[in-house]
């Protein structure tokens, strides 16, 4: 229980909702599909990468 307590922490700390976090990783998905020079702003596919770490550090934990 103490680890889903830190991963919604964790979402509602740095992304402010559950909704918006899911919103990146949507946006995410579709920038993996079309990433190609110029399609999306760099700060775009760096607020992605934290958002899929974050994940992935908090599972891990």
């Amino acid at each position: 229980m103490e680890h889903d307590e830190v991963l919604k922490n964790w979402i509602e700390d740095t992304y402010g909702s559950p909704e918006k976090l899911a919103q990146i990783l949507d946006f995410g998905v579709e920038m993996l599909f079309y990433l190609e020079q110029d399609t999306f702003e760099p700060k775009e596919v760096r607020e992605v990468v934290a958002a899929v770490r974050g994940i992935v550090n908090a599972l891990r934990n």
